[in-house]
């Protein structure tokens, strides 16, 4: 059975680093961010990255079934039965669909979701700081903010009630952020 981890957090939390830095440590574990799977789509110019491409760039959400296909299909073709994958769910909707998905899927447990949680200022000083494309402005930044905080207070509450949220203080050091969350997921596995 494939076990699967969930990371949220606002845009700049750092959820992305963290994941990819746990998953280096172990062979067992592979990593998944869905903003890295979005961008190699669109970089690698198909209709399908075009499609995506007009969404990330304004900092709105990607259509679900594009979302969900994707995540589906990394969690099949992952090479180990631990999977961590960031930047999931971003939307009600995007929670519900995999959760019916997973409902159906025997082969596959979502064991936790974790919040890195960080300020809001905080998440804008790092997002303007590493200005790594056309959606690293203050304007796409106060978008994607809002997208991400619109729903959370309902996917916090969805998996608070099946005791599956455990969140995580984003603003401490790499180290005491990913040695905590390494620890925590490796006492669920």
């Amino acid at each position: 059975m494939k076990k699967l981890f969930l990371i949220i957090g606002a845009p700049g939390s750092g959820k992305t680093t963290d994941a990819e830095l746990i998953a280096e440590k172990h062979e067992n574990i592979t990593h998944y961010s869905t903003g890295d799977m979005f961008r190699a789509e669109v970089a690698s110019g198909s209709e399908l990255g075009k499609t995506i491409d007009t969404y990330v760039s304004a900092g709105n959400l990607v259509p679900i079934e594009i979302v969900i296909e994707t995540i589906v299909t990394a969690i099949k073709n992952a090479p180990t039965d631990i999977i961590i994958i960031d930047g999931y769910p971003r939307s009600s909707e995007q929670m519900l669909e995999l959760d019916k998905y997973l409902k159906n899927e025997k082969s596959v447990e979502l064991v936790n979701v974790i919040e890195v949680e960080v300020s809001k200022e905080v998440a804008c000083d790092r997002v303007l700081g590493r200005n790594r494309g056309a959606d690293d402005n203050v304007e796409v930044f106060n978008n994607r903010m809002e997208v991400y905080t619109g729903p959370l207070k309902e996917i916090q509450d969805f998996y608070e009630d099946k005791n599956l949220l455990m969140k995580i203080n984003g603003e401490r050091t790499i180290e005491e952020i990913v040695s905590e969350m390494d620890e925590f997921i490796q006492s669920r596995i």
